[in-house]
């Protein structure tokens, strides 16, 4: 009987050795055409009476919309006062357990008084009809 060998099968990344696979395709990136000559126009150097009032405008509904946000941001992080509970966990999980306890109390006074009644009841009957000690 042959001894397994030790040997591993090599394990290669990347490479197209494995059955099934190809290599990925070479291609090359198509190179950008020339680009068509264009006429500068010259622009002037300030603005037109209708641009500052345009511009005017946009700024001011700029303004509004961040005083709008900032009112809306202030007001989100103003805290709402919660409606707080009177009562706490730990004080329903202790009324819970004052209940329990006070059953426990009330069903071993009622077992006592019952074991004393009971040995009462057996005095006096032993006493008034003479019984002593065997």
């Amino acid at each position: 009987m042959e001894a397994p060998s030790n040997t591993m099968a090599k394990r290669s990344r990347g490479t197209a050795s494995r059955p099934g696979q190809r290599p990925p395709l070479q291609r090359q990136a198509p190179r950008p055409a020339a680009p068509p000559a264009t006429t500068v126009v010259a622009r002037p150097a300030g603005l037109t009476d209708e641009e500052e009032a345009r511009a005017a405008a946009l700024e001011a509904a700029i303004v509004a919309e961040e005083r709008q946000a900032d009112a809306a941001s202030k007001r989100a992080r103003t805290p709402r006062p919660e409606p707080v509970s009177r009562v706490s966990t730990l004080e329903i999980s202790a009324a819970d357990e004052y209940a329990y306890v006070a059953r426990d109390v009330r069903r071993i006074a009622i077992v006592g008084g019952s074991l004393v009644g009971f040995l009462l009841i057996l005095w006096a009957i032993a006493h008034f009809t003479g019984m002593g000690p065997l």
